[in-house]
Order: C-alpha cells, then sequence, then structure tokens
C-alpha cells in the first residue's frame, strides 16, 4: 500500500473512532476533509512532509499535520491511540464489516451491548439484530454473510504482503555468511493470490550461529523436536517456516516437496529415491514432463492436455500498459510521469484510461475534460512516436449500457468496461448487463470481471463461464487485474478462457507510478494457468495491437 493510501485509511479511521465516541462534529469532519485532501492531492506527498508544506495544501489544518507527521515517524499517532484506548477492544475489528457504518455500530453498542465480531454474530444468529430499529432481516443475513467472510480470511495475507515479509527475511540471509543456500517455496513460490503461511528452505554452514541470529531479528519458536522445521510467531501476521536441509540433494527434495501442492503432488507418481542437483532432475527421474512452480495445482492436473505447455510469460514480454489512471480522474501521477515510468520498464505504447463520468467519487471524466486530454496526448505524440492512446475504463450502468454515448465512445482507442455499482444484483440479472456491456462494438477489454477484492470482499454473483463465451463471441479481451487486492480475473478461470481462443489483458490499473509494479502479480497469476505470450494482449507488438483496436470499428488509429 502506498504512503498515501496508509495517510487515507489513517485518517479515516481517527473519524471513525470520534464518531464511535459521538465525538465534536466539527473535529470528526475535519479528518473526514483531511482525508479527502490527501486523496485529491497529487504531488508528491512524502516530499510535502519533509518540507513542511503540508500547511498548503487547502483542508489540512495543525492538528492534521501533526497526525500525519506523527504516523510518516512513527506508523501511527498519538491521537489515533488515545481513540483506540477510549473504544472497547474488539469494536475495531467491527468496522471490518462492509455496509454497516458507524453510527450503526454505536446503536448495537447501545442497544445490545455488542464490543466484538463474535458478540455480534451471536446475537445475530440469536435474531436479536433484525429487531433493532433500522436493521431488519435482510441488514442481519448481509451481516451473518460478511462474518463469516472474516471468520474463512483470518490468518491470511494478501501476496504483496507476504511477498513483503519474505523479502525482508532474504535480505538478513543474504547478510548472513552461514546461509549457503535458500530459497521461497510453498504458497508464494506457486504464486497463490492468498498466503497463510511464508515458507522458506534453508542450507547453512553453521546451525547454532544461524539459530541464535534469528532469534535476535525474528524471535523463533522451535515447533518441533528434531528442530528441522522453525515457526516464527506473533512478529508477523502469519507464520514463517524454515525447512532446514543438509545437503544439495535434500535441499532440491524439500524444496519440491514443499513446494507442493499436495492434490498436484498426489496425482503422480515422483520418484525420489536417488540424489538430485535440482528440479529438473526429479522430473526427468521420475519419465514426467517439468512444470513450473505456478503450474503446480490441481487445475493443471484437470485441464485439458493442449493446455498443459508450460507459461512463457515473462516481464520482458511485455510491449503494451494498457489501463493506468492519470490526475485527470483518480490517478496519482500525470500521464507524462507515468508514460516515463513505463518506458523505463520496457513498453513500447501507453493507453491512459481515467474513470468516466458515472464515477463521480473518483473525479470521472465528462465530455468537456475527455477533450482536454486529448488535446494533452496529441501534444505528448510529438515526443513519443503516437505510442500514447486515450482510452476510458467506462462504467457498466445497471442496465449494461456504458456511460457515454455512441458519438462519446468513438473518439477513444480503447475502452475497458467495468462494473462499479450495484453488485447486490442476482447472478442472472448481473450475467445480462455484463454481456450487454461485452455486446457493445466499442468495448475492448472487459476490467476486473467479478469486482472482488480479495480478503475484503467476495466478487458479485456472476454465471464467469457465460461471460467467457459472450467475450470470445464478441472479440473482446478479459483483464487480469494485477492489483494485489483483485487479481480478477481469478487464474483458474483462465483456462477456460484460452479453451475459448479469449485474449487476456494483463493490466496494473495503475493509480501511481509504484503500482506499475504490481505486474509482477498478475504475471505470476497467468503464469498458474499456463498463459502464452500470444494469448496476451498487451504482449503483441504494436502494429499487432493497433490492428485489435481496429477489428470491430473504425477507429483512425496512428
Amino acid at each position: 500500500m502506498s504512503l498515501k493510501s496508509e495517510i487515507i485509511n489513517h485518517l479515516e479511521a481517527i473519524a471513525d473512532l470520534l464518531e464511535f465516541n459521538s465525538d465534536n462534529p466539527f473535529k470528526i469532519k475535519a479528518f473526514k476533509f483531511g482525508s479527502n485532501a490527501i486523496r485529491q492531492f497529487d504531488g508528491d506527498l512524502e516530499n510535502a512532509i519533509l518540507s513542511a508544506e503540508l500547511k498548503n495544501i487547502k483542508g489540512i489544518g495543525k492538528a492534521i499535520i501533526q497526525v500525519i507527521t506523527e504516523f510518516y515517524d512513527n506508523g501511527t499517532s498519538t491521537e489515533y491511540e488515545k481513540l483506540s484506548d477510549q473504544v472497547p477492544d474488539g469494536i475495531q475489528e467491527i468496522f471490518e464489516i462492509r455496509g454497516l457504518g458507524v453510527k450503526r455500530i454505536r446503536k448495537l453498542n447501545e442497544e445490545l451491548g455488542i464490543t466484538s465480531i463474535a458478540e455480534l454474530e451471536t446475537a445475530a444468529k440469536e435474531n436479536k439484530v433484525a429487531n433493532i430499529s433500522g436493521f431488519g432481516e435482510n441488514t442481519q443475513e448481509k451481516i451473518l454473510t460478511e462474518i463469516k467472510r472474516i471468520k474463512e480470511n483470518r490468518g491470511f495475507l494478501q501476496i504483496h504482503k507476504s511477498s513483503a515479509i519474505a523479502d525482508e527475511i532474504s535480505a538478513f540471509f543474504k547478510s548472513s555468511s552461514v546461509v549457503e543456500k535458500f530459497e521461497v517455496t510453498g504458497e508464494l513460490r506457486r504464486g497463490l493470490e492468498k498466503i497463510k503461511c511464508v515458507e522458506f528452505v534453508v542450507s547453512f554452514s553453521d546451525y547454532k550461529y544461524l539459530i541464535k541470529k534469528l532469534n535476535e531479528k525474528l524471535k523463533l519458536v522451535l515447533k518441533n523436536n528434531e528442530q528441522e522445521i522453525i515457526v516464527i510467531e506473533n512478529l508477523y501476521q502469519i507464520p514463517v517456516i524454515f525447512y532446514i536441509t543438509k545437503n544439495e540433494s535434500d535441499f532440491t527434495k524439500k524444496l519440491f516437496l514443499s513446494t507442493g501442492s499436495n492434490e498436484y503432488l498426489g496425482a503422480y507418481k515422483f520418484k525420489l529415491n536417488i540424489e538430485f542437483r535440482d528440479e529438473k532432475e526429479i522430473y526427468k527421474n521420475s519419465n514426467i514432463d517439468f512444470l513450473i512452480p505456478e503450474m503446480r495445482e490441481l487445475d493443471f492436473v484437470n485441464a485439458p492436455y493442449k493446455l498443459k505447455t508450460n507459461s512463457d510469460l515473462s516481464i520482458e514480454k511485455f510491449k503494451g500498459l494498457l489501463h493506468f489512471h492519470s490526475t485527470y480522474s483518480d490517478g496519482h501521477n500525470k500521464i507524462e510521469e507515468t508514460v516515463k515510468a513505463g518506458k523505463e520498464m520496457g513498453y513500447q505504447y501507453f493507453v491512459v484510461c481515467d474513470h468516466s463520468k458515472s464515477a463521480y467519487y473518483a473525479n470521472g471524466l465528462n465530455e468537456e475534460r475527455i477533450l482536454l486530454q486529448k488535446k494533452e496526448i496529441i501534444q505528448f505524440n510529438s515526443k513519443y512516436n503516437n505510442a500514447i492512446y486515450q482510452g476510458i475504463e467506462s462504467d457498466i450502468l445497471k442496465d449494461g449500457s456504458l456511460d457515454y454515448p455512441e458519438e462519446i465512445l468513438q473518439q477513444f482507442d480503447l475502452v475497458v468496461a467495468s462494473v462499479h455499482s450495484s453488485f447486490e444484483l442476482s447472478e442472472s440479472e448481473m450475467t445480462n448487463r455484463i454481456i450487454k456491456a461485452i455486446e457493445n462494438p466499442y468495448t475492448d477489454i472487459l476490467g476486473h470481471p467479478t469486482g472482488r477484492l480479495i480478503l475484503v470482499r467476495d466478487g458479485y454473483k456472476v454465471n464467469m463461464k457465460k461471460i467467457i463465451d459472450a467475450c470470445s463471441q464478441n472479440q473482446v479481451a478479459i483483464e487480469l487485474n494485477s492489483s494485489p487486492y483483485r487479481l480478477d480475473i481469478d487464474w483458474r478461470w483462465i483456462y477456460y478462457a484460452r479453451e475459448k481462443g479469449c485474449l487476456i489483458s494483463i493490466n496494473q490499473d495503475a493509480h501511481s507510478i509504484d503500482d506499475l509494479q504490481n505486474i509482477e502479480f498478475g504475471i505470476k497469476m497467468a503464469r498458474k494457468a499456463g498463459l502464452q505470450t500470444e494469448e496476451t494482449l498487451n504482449c503483441f507488438e504494436f502494429e499487432k495491437f493497433k490492428n485489435y483496436l481496429s477489428r470491430k470499428v473504425n477507429r483512425k488509429i496512428k
């Protein structure tokens, strides 16, 4: 999460605590305004903090500046800690329940004495919540559904947070003179979208010294008598496990077995009866074709034979940056700043896709601002050899139409159609809504097709098979949104999309330059489903990509 997002969340958390405590309404508004001011700030926030320029941001007063500065220095603030101490310990976890809101949470506390999710679940199951004025049976059922999701997701972290833990420990291993070899293994090596433990295979020259240093840094708790597996408890949000190995062959075998998955390993008869230098020798000895770690899942075992080729995707294969936001809507960087950063990563062509006018909460573009942006892009293209295109992330309205008329849609070089509202439709209603948008001749890519936010909210109800069929029939690519909170389309559906001949567009949906790095997570997901370079829209060479843009409608592509 970016510094900007962390500060916004911190200010909003303070506003929630103030509201729960029925504090001064003006103070509550000040923190809400401060949060919005930071959200709309398009400059260098870190520099503004360090140079004391926060005072020049409209809506940021002295109290907010103090909180932001403390948070920057310490990861928290005195104001937040003081307010946290004033509420029951479990109240803030109830804030995680989507759709409740602070006023309702306070009402639950006042009328039922609820101070935790466990107490709320019990009250809902006993039908007490439905009887409170303003709640009812539907709200009670939604609360139970949300609590179930929260409980199921406890003990997991999103892949980017798990990767950050692995990177920290890897840096420690690299600096240690006694660590001879190590590698990340388990779910993180396979690239699952949510991780329950970070795992390493390690070999070393001095066991006692290594354990001493790990204890100093990571506060270890040994979990078995042989001391072959070491688990870190409490330091991180999820456990970290080390598989200790004695020699090169032992390292290879444990890396292979701990990578898993258990379902994949159980489907084949691997022979581990000799010494091995690497995993390819294990496959060769077992007379089984080598498979990259990401694909070692049950879905591979069940996939059609023609789809069982190792994915060849890598960051070097990507030519196009197709879905990023700028300061014209809710992005943190200007178009040219993102293009320059993209060029440094090796991208050759670019499509800015800011939010459309229905996304008022994200400063979506009205018709007048569309023209202003187009003029700016034309100016940039004199410097960038016509490599920058104007796209749009157009909202799919409740009836399935896009939120611009045809005469506006035809002005864009590329249209990403996405659902951002009315998530509560039935499966058939949502499916028909999305299919109608797919059938729009101006739709090029279906954005994040299920709307899920990993460990935050489930996707809306939709028949993905029918959606993929419609994309195939209408020559619409499907987005694999690389945000580690989305990773949507779910990689498990990519096998079926490949069967139907659909193109996948692996997009960062970047709202900042930092977000461009999220492509690594999208690539991981795509590799899990065996996706090939030729099946990936933004791996197309420039001329082939331009042909794609003109496949259905007569666009004037330079």
